[in-house]
């Protein structure tokens, strides 16, 4: 029996097809500690997918070190890679990063990064899978 698409996903599907601590940050809209992930300090060039559908959301060559602890670019891979949603909560309102295919929570973006966006995509290094780009390249 094949798995079926990832918008046709339930959520007992994903707790399945996640780790514990996949599913808190993906599909809980949880976040990782800071500084917890070995892709914050990352700098190999290549592609970030997304954890739970393997679709591409950001490229090495974006990637910078924004001192916040978790893996940060300044642009998405392509457009329509990832979707941003209003998130307000009782004392805050934050820009969520979402996967632009399955809708997982990647992390949140904030208009303090670098030009030429001026745009910090801050992500959950648990959120990601680095595909290292082939040495021939």
């Amino acid at each position: 029996m094949s798995n079926p698409p990832n918008e046709q996903k339930s959520e007992q599907d994903w707790q399945q097809e996640l780790s514990e601590l996949e599913y808190y940050v993906l599909r809980k809209k949880g976040t990782e500690r800071a500084f917890s992930h070995a892709y914050d300090k990352q700098s190999a060039p290549g592609q970030y997918l997304c954890k739970a559908c393997g679709a591409l959301l950001f490229a090495a060559q974006h990637k910078y070190d924004s001192g916040s602890g978790w893996p940060s670019f300044y642009d998405e891979a392509q457009g329509g890679a990832v979707e941003l949603q209003a998130q307000r909560t009782f004392f805050s309102r934050k820009t969520e990063i979402i996967c632009g295919n399955c809708k997982s929570h990647i992390g949140h973006v904030f208009e303090d990064g670098p030009q030429p966006t001026g745009k910090r995509y801050c992500t959950n290094g648990t959120a990601l899978n680095f595909v290292p780009q082939p040495e021939d390249e």
